[in-house]
């Protein structure tokens, strides 16, 4: 074979090779604590944007990694600033540890409804937020803010009494202030820990959200639960996030297809979250757990317990902490 024919040859291979890789796509990974093929909303809504990136055909592929199997809870933070993972489910006050100012968006009494919490997207006191998740190296692809219940293996919490001298786990510092000042001593584990913690008797009560008092099967290991209700004392920033590290390696047809297809997930989430509190109602009935709801006298005693603990150590400790809390309450 000539050198001629050899050069066009090897020529043709590599271009060969070129268009194949050129053509590879993307390959994105997701990772989340939530249950997977489960029906929790959080993993549906990245499930979602898998199957809406894919679809748009921009050469995108989203993996996804449910029930922490990439990532412990507590790390996938970190993992995101630093690229290392690419999309999660993530509650942001679980990043408070690293941007104290998080802990807003898990704060008693703040929220109090859904719709109070879909007015709370477009607020001031959320733009000041996504700023500072921007700032970190964290792109929003979706909001998501779930109402929460608290359940003990004792009795029913009603009162700020009822919780004096229990072992709970808190999700996060906000409400540990809360539950500390009224006279409980605090257990940290992530979401996923729960059901164990309860289990052995590490606690005896724990606040989680809705959706995971479900899906982590909490109902096994409680007597009663304080549902949200009209007065829901517990809500939490949930959203979809994406390293801004990964966000920036893709081309902007790809980045808009993400952005669109968190859009629709949003959109999913908006039509599920009150759902998700029916759901967990009529579960923990179906398996004889004792379910009530805060009378409004009731949520102002969690309330002023919480004004001179929570909201005043965020006053305290975070440069703009009275801002921030001051902006999502006059949010009507």
């Amino acid at each position: 074979m000539g050198q001629s024919k050899q050069r066009i040859i090897l020529a043709a291979l590599a271009a060969a090779f070129c268009t194949s890789a050129a053509a590879a796509p993307i390959v994105l990974r997701a990772s989340h604590q939530f249950p997977g093929g489960k029906g929790d909303v959080r993993d549906e809504m990245v499930q979602i944007i898998a199957r809406e990136a894919k679809a748009a055909n921009v050469d995108l592929d989203v993996q996804v990694f449910p029930g922490a199997a990439l990532f412990k809870p507590n790390e996938q933070w970190n993992a995101l600033v630093n690229g290392q993972l690419d999309i999660s489910s993530f509650p942001l006050d679980y990043a408070s540890g690293k941007v104290r100012a998080f802990g807003a968006t898990l704060m008693p009494g703040l929220v109090r409804s859904h719709e109070r919490a879909a007015r709370l997207n477009d607020s001031k006191f959320m733009q000041e937020i996504k700023a500072k998740i921007d700032k970190a190296g964290v792109v929003v692809l979706s909001d998501a803010w779930l109402a929460g219940a608290f359940a003990s293996k004792k009795a029913c919490v009603r009162s700020p009494a009822d919780i004096k001298g229990v072992k709970i786990r808190s999700a996060g510092p906000t409400f540990a202030s809360m539950w500390q000042a009224a006279g409980a001593s605090i257990v940290s584990v992530p979401s996923n820990e729960v059901y164990n913690a309860l289990q052995t008797g590490v606690a005896e009560a724990t606040d989680t959200s809705t959706g995971s008092f479900v899906s982590f099967r909490i109902y096994e290991q409680v007597k009663c639960v304080t549902a949200p209700g009209d007065n829901a004392l517990w809500f939490m920033y949930e959203p979809v996030l994406m390293s801004k590290k990964s966000y920036n390696r893709l081309s902007k047809p790809q980045q808009d297809a993400l952005m669109k297809a968190g859009r629709k997930a949003q959109e999913y989430f908006a039509k599920e979250a009150k759902g998700l509190d029916d759901a967990m109602v009529k579960t923990f009935r179906d398996h004889k757990v004792e379910v009530i709801t805060l009378t409004p006298a009731e949520y102002d005693a969690w309330v002023k317990v919480a004004q001179g603990s929570s909201y005043a150590e965020f006053a305290k400790e975070v440069p703009d902490g009275k801002q921030l809390i001051d902006a999502a309450l006059s949010v009507k």
